[in-house]
């Protein structure tokens, strides 16, 4: 089954081609530098953009995996959660091309492609359902923390998420507290690699607490407050460098140890990792190494595969159509509240 699937749920155009659970196209359009100047998205200017890029990305993707419209089986779309007006674009032109051709059209949530993520794997990129195992997902992105418990391909049961701020959010805004370039969470990786983590005691939110959900809007705050207190901190090079490494610190040591702790409790034999904070270094060493101490597996979704992209989404929307489910009402408008909890409900 050949699927073209489109992803427009926040500030990156993506279109890819999939076939059989391999990714035979996956091309992104980010709109990073457009949004640098005001510190983080413009809605009105993402959705400008995905209009603009959309149609040439998808014909980008059938040409590099050798296709043509009428070649495809299926066209897919994420539908949410995301920024309406950048949902609407991809979902409607998904559901438009697949009306036109006379093929079913799938609506993808994106927290479900990002669970598939992690099995995405190889040159060229292909679906390891043969590897697959039941596994604790931790999906920490920019706007989302969650923890899932993935039972076995397309079921899943949310465990505990964010209560507020999400570990993508708090990067950024640490980011933007000690001015440093857009987006921030990058620049404070690099950063805290040449800093000392334990140079400040930042609070670990909810650390001690039984439950898995997270909270990060405490630990943002407490960095504010220091910044207040230590004025000329900003304007020293290994002072700024300390700080990022401490709070990065904190917000790992957070989002590890309750993965770990949840993995134990539910006895899976695996840990997954996918969402654009998963492309932290001190993260990903950090969950390598618990996942190691506890004789645990680890599968880390690729970096090309962590941050919003359609080749999971493709790989997902493939997966659900092969195995009988499907396809979408053609109608359906953007969910950009979507919860995850949603489809584990009628799982």
């Amino acid at each position: 089954m050949k699927v073209l699937a489109f992803e427009t749920s926040c500030d990156e155009t993506s279109t890819a081609v999939v076939e059989a659970g391999t990714v035979l196209a996956n091309v992104v359009a980010s709109q990073t530098a457009l949004h640098r100047e005001y510190g983080g998205v413009v809605p009105e200017l993402a959705v400008r953009e995905h209009l603009r890029c959309l149609p040439w990305l998808a014909r980008e993707a059938l040409r590099q995996a050798g296709l043509g419209a009428a070649d495809l089986d299926a066209v897919a779309a994420t539908r949410g959660p995301g920024l309406p007006g950048a949902l609407l674009v991809g979902l409607k032109a998904g559901q438009g091309l697949a009306w036109a051709l006379g093929r079913p059209f799938l609506a993808v949530h994106h927290h479900e492609a990002h669970l598939v993520s992690p099995w995405i794997t190889g040159d060229p990129p292909r679906a390891a359902w043969e590897c697959f195992r039941p596994n604790l997902s931790l999906v920490v992105s920019g706007g989302h923390t969650l923890l899932v418990h993935v039972v076995d391909l397309l079921r899943h049961r949310l465990v505990g998420q964010t209560l507020d701020d999400a570990a993508g959010e708090c990067f950024d805004k640490v980011a933007k507290l000690l001015g440093l370039p857009y987006p921030g969470g990058p620049v404070v990786d690099r950063l805290a690699a040449e800093g000392n983590p334990r140079a400040h005691a930042f609070p670990r939110p909810k650390l001690a607490d039984a439950d898995d959900e997270f909270s990060f809007s405490g630990l943002k705050t407490a960095v504010r407050y220091f910044l207040r207190d230590h004025p000329g901190l900003a304007e020293d090079g290994q002072g700024i460098r300390d700080l990022c490494a401490s709070a990065q610190a904190a917000i790992i040591e957070v989002l590890v140890t309750k993965t770990m702790r949840a993995a134990r409790r539910l006895g899976v034999g695996c840990v997954t990792a996918s969402g654009g904070v998963t492309c932290n270094s001190g993260l990903r060493l950090a969950l390598a190494k618990a996942c190691s101490d506890a004789g645990i597996e680890l599968r880390l979704a690729a970096p090309a595969f962590c941050t919003d992209n359609a080749g999971m989404v493709g790989v997902l929307a493939e997966c659900k159509l092969s195995r009988g489910v499907g396809p979408s009402d053609p109608d359906e408008e953007p969910a950009p509240g979507w919860e995850l909890t949603d489809l584990t409900a009628s799982a």
